[in-house]
């Protein structure tokens, strides 16, 4: 799998998400198997360029390459100055936002609600490829199958965006009318594929090693991005991968694995936000982690109640040493084969 210059280690792809994919989460994604981490959405506005939000979402500090940055904006000008500007702090692939659902996002005409209006979206992707040449630095471009099923035209966009230089395409199988309800659909993703040169990623609902294989040989994507399933979750990417290459589930992780890698996953995080912030933001990861595990609501509820991180890295050492005690291994979670699904 390649991205212009950039030959990736595999196809599993974590997909960008606002308020998740953090350098500390995409680090752990990699250490899991993912071979391709793009950042969360970074805004074009340059007034918030300097705000503290925005200076962590664009942290790529002790980050495997390639960095891969995604931008999102309403004006063509500020989304290429956007690009220089996040160029010259080590992005090493742009990626467009046209998939966003968020009303706060679509309400300011960014991310999908770009696909409303093809004429400024493909305005907006060629001045960010023009920006971006010069450095020899690739633009990649997500987005969704349409604004709603009446118009649904990510064939048409993604062909210009191919003719307009975008180096690769990420279909979300969902309208932005849906947001993330219902189910994902693939026929636009196997579309796509089969119009386009470049490569393309399905993505939506890929959430087992049966869903990953499945959607691959529907749509005949390059590869995969997983989003929601990652969360709690990361070594998803190495049990698609194992099951990928053998068509053999691979056993879940060991307690101590996963006790080792959500205590350095929040050593990480505070780290990157500081105590208190880093604190109250953990919260949710926890949450996903625990979610599926014996007590895991009650000590999610006692959780929330501490506010130091001291505190907080006790209790889930002492939680999951509790379970530790009790099984070897995570609970099994398997899916069952969705081939069905697909037709």
């Amino acid at each position: 799998m390649q991205i212009g210059s950039f030959l990736l280690p595999n196809n599993l792809f974590v997909a960008p998400m606002a308020g998740v994919t953090d350098r500390p989460f995409r680090q752990l994604c990699r250490q899991f198997g993912a071979g391709y981490a793009v950042s969360e959405m970074v805004t074009s506005r340059p007034d918030l360029w300097a705000s503290l939000k925005t200076s962590r979402r664009a942290n790529h500090d002790g980050e495997p390459g390639p960095i891969a940055v995604q931008i999102a904006g309403t004006e063509a000008q500020m989304m290429a100055d956007a690009t220089r500007y996040n160029i010259d702090r080590g992005a090493q692939i742009i990626d467009i936002n046209m998939g966003c659902p968020a009303k706060k996002v679509c309400n300011k005409w960014a991310g999908s609600a770009l696909m409303q209006d093809e004429p400024l979206a493909l305005e907006i992707i060629s001045a960010v490829v023009a920006a971006a040449q010069p450095h020899g630095v690739p633009v990649t471009l997500k987005m969704r199958t349409g604004w709603c099923d009446a118009e649904k035209n990510a064939l048409s966009l993604a062909r210009a965006a191919e003719s307009a230089g975008v180096q690769m395409v990420t279909v979300h199988g969902r309208t932005r009318e849906q947001g993330y309800k219902g189910m994902a659909e693939y026929d636009t993703v196997a579309a796509v594929k089969a119009a386009l040169r470049i490569p393309v990623v399905a993505n939506g609902d890929i959430d087992s090693p049966e869903k990953a294989r499945d959607v691959l040989q529907f749509t005949g994507a390059d590869a995969v991005m997983v989003g929601r399933a990652a969360q709690g979750s990361p070594w998803i990417f190495r049990e698609i991968g194992h099951f990928l290459a053998t068509g053999e589930h691979l056993a879940p992780p060991l307690m101590a694995e996963v006790r080792r890698a959500l205590l350095e996953h929040l050593q990480d995080h505070y780290g990157l936000y500081g105590e208190y912030t880093g604190v109250r933001s953990a919260r949710k990861h926890i949450g996903w982690y625990v979610r599926h595990l014996p007590g895991g609501d009650a000590f999610r509820e006692h959780m929330n109640t501490l506010n130091t991180a001291p505190q907080q890295l006790a209790a889930v050492a002492h939680y999951l040493d509790g379970l530790a005690s009790q099984m070897d291994r995570l609970p099994a979670q398997r899916a069952q084969p969705v081939l069905e699904t697909l037709q």
